[in-house]
């Protein structure tokens, strides 16, 4: 294996002391911090970049890792990659801290690359003195590092490689042997982590062994009682009936939502996805029943990818992903979604909203009062535009075919990113709500028409399903952010795409009702503060 001080970092490294006003005084003057602001100044200026969703303060950046809440604030881990100079090409874990998981500070890197090359993906697990990481590391295998000061800036890895390795050859992955003394099945990529008593276990993505090992959904279950020695256990995973051949699960996490668990993951083949099931702790199995997405669609471009979770303390969890681009940006690509709450709502259905305070964005409030959209007419709403807004409105279709809302909108409609609303036009559901079978609805988001420039890949319509009772009407919370749309639908679904609109005038805001007249009941709409930290 190559030697750890190939891959050593030329990123200056910083030891912080224990106490957060010791820390705080540091940081005012600390170098690295001090760069990524003057970074943040010069990449501003560029007119796709969000000013309320988490964006890397230079560079590229890719996966968020590692989300959660220590000692009163929430920490956001991500895959930062520095370009030379000043920096290495290696990938460290950026870091961002908040109070209100909206407005995000920039720490200095928390963990940086040594014997691993490149620090992956991982996720966080919080004790009562100290948060642990396990993440994967490109050249080494799966690795644990251990943090418990107040901003959880000194990080030490257990061992200082990894604790489960990954071999380099199928010579070497031929001599690993089992507890049994069966060769291992195993090439571990991206872990998550938990703890049941006083055993810590861990869920692996990975390859099968051999040449050409194909990759395989996070299925390799392991368990250490000291976090430096894992024992190999056996696949975790039963009643998958639902992923496809060749989904490879990375960014696994896996959590309890509600009374049941959730595993969250990424397939590289189609997308952020989740299975909802049972834990069978005696047997360490999860028996899983029910299945959903997060992205409908490719991930590339322009979409949801990677995903990032953690308790929320009331029994549901916290969710980030990083979208990918869909045009060249000079400096910086990726961004990260609004976080997202996820609760259990029943036995096999989650609940999805926009978390942390979102509202303490909002500024000049405009409203639309209750209205008929006519038929086949577009309806242009006057003095309601932007390009970093939040929409709420609540829609009856009365039995219109589709229902439209357009944003970032030129005005002759040239450019327009439109979402529609598909009552009954979905799959054929046998055991949601109550009986008789009945089709769920069709939620769209279309930026096939969001940008005229010649360099902005649009994607395939992203079509979602959601759940409605039959008198039950549209309620769309919908965020625009220069180059990226969210849109919640009625608290069950959500969908998400980068658009990047050339002209300076698509900002407008439209409604559309197709073959008959639908209510419009109510649309509020608020322009939104930047979270810049200057």
């Amino acid at each position: 294996m190559t030697e750890p001080s190939d891959y050593a970092s030329a990123v200056p490294r910083f030891t912080f002391a224990d106490t957060l006003d010791e820390q705080e005084a540091q940081l005012e003057a600390n170098p690295l911090v001090q760069r990524f602001a003057e970074s943040r100044r010069a990449l501003a200026r560029d007119p796709h970049r969000p000013v309320y969703h988490f964006a890397s303060p230079e560079s590229t950046m890719n996966d968020p890792n590692g989300l959660c809440f220590w000692q009163g604030r929430w920490h956001l881990f991500y895959q930062a990659i520095t370009n030379p100079p000043p920096g290495c090409p290696f990938t460290h874990w950026g870091h961002a801290v908040s109070d209100d998981l909206v407005r995000w500070r920039d720490l200095p890197f928390a963990i940086y690359p040594g014997p691993e090359e490149c620090c992956y993906s991982g996720t966080t697990l919080v004790e009562d003195d100290r948060v642990i990481a396990m993440y994967h590391g490109t050249r080494a295998g799966n690795m644990v590092a251990v943090s418990g000061d107040p901003l959880l800036l000194n990080w030490e890895k257990v061992t200082g490689g990894p604790v489960i390795p990954m071999c380099t050859d199928d010579v070497e992955d031929a001599r690993r042997k089992g507890p049994d003394g069966a060769p291992l099945p195993y090439r571990v990529h991206d872990p998550c982590i938990w703890r049941k008593d006083s055993v810590y276990y861990s869920l692996s993505n990975g390859t099968l062994p051999g040449p050409g090992g194909k990759q395989f959904r996070a299925n390799f279950l392991f368990r250490s009682e000291d976090l430096a020695h894992w024992q190999y256990m056996h696949p975790f995973v039963e009643g998958d009936r639902f992923t496809l051949a060749g989904d490879d699960g990375a960014c696994p996490y896996f959590w309890p939502i509600g009374d049941r668990h959730i595993l969250i993951f990424f397939s590289h083949l189609s997308g952020g996805q989740y299975l909802l099931g049972d834990h069978d702790a005696a047997r360490d199995k999860f028996v899983a029943t029910a299945h959903g997405r997060f992205t409908f669609g490719a991930s590339t471009p322009a979409a949801v990818q990677s995903p990032s979770a953690t308790p929320d303390g009331q029994g549901g969890l916290i969710v980030i992903f990083c979208m990918n681009p869909g045009k060249p940006t000079q400096g910086w690509n990726q961004l990260m979604t609004l976080p997202r709450r996820l609760t259990l709502s029943g036995k096999e259905d989650l609940e999805i909203a926009p978390a942390g305070d979102v509202a303490s964005l909002r500024r000049e409030h405009r409203s639309v009062p209750a209205t008929t959209l006519p038929a086949n007419r577009e309806v242009v709403l006057e003095g309601i535009e932007g390009n970093a807004l939040e929409i709420v409105a609540e829609i009856d279709d009365a039995g219109a075919p589709v229902v439209e809302l357009c944003v970032l909108r030129s005005p002759g409609g040239e450019e327009t990113t439109r979402i529609a609303f598909f009552r009954k036009r979905g799959f054929r559901y046998t055991q949601r709500f109550a009986p008789p079978p009945r089709h769920c609805s069709l939620i769209t988001l279309d930026t096939s028409r969001s940008s005229a420039l010649p360099d902005a890949v649009c994607r395939a319509p992203e079509t979602a399903p959601v759940l409605l009772q039959d008198d039950e009407p549209l309620r769309l919370r919908v965020f625009v952010d220069r180059s990226v749309v969210e849109v919640f639908v009625n608290g069950r679904q959500c969908v998400a795409a980068r658009v990047y609109p050339g002209r300076g005038d698509s900002v407008g805001v439209s409604l559309r009702a197709q073959g008959q007249d639908a209510q419009l009941m109510s649309l509020d709409a608020w322009k939104m503060k930047s979270i810049s930290q200057e």
